[in-house]
């Protein structure tokens, strides 16, 4: 599999930066504040979802390093011998 293929790593950086995003809402809205189609809406709730957004937050994290790491240069192993 290519890993390397331009939409896989623009996908990786937009979900990423999408988790991110939810990572914070999780940390900064309480539960019962959230939208209906985020996971952990609790009707009522006043607590947040601190390992949800810790979760989310990683996630996105790891994305974003899959990301970089697919734009970087390719490794001695990956390169083909001239000889």
């Amino acid at each position: 599999m290519n890993t390397r293929h331009p939409v896989l790593i623009a996908t990786a950086v937009v979900l990423g930066i999408v988790f991110i995003v939810l990572g914070i809402v999780y940390f900064a809205v309480p539960a019962g504040s959230l939208p209906s189609w985020i996971p952990g809406h609790e009707a009522g709730s006043s607590h947040h979802h601190v390992k949800h957004g810790i979760a989310s937050f990683l996630l996105g994290a790891a994305l974003l390093i899959f990301a970089w790491f697919q734009t970087g240069k390719k490794g001695r192993a990956e390169q083909p011998s001239g000889t």
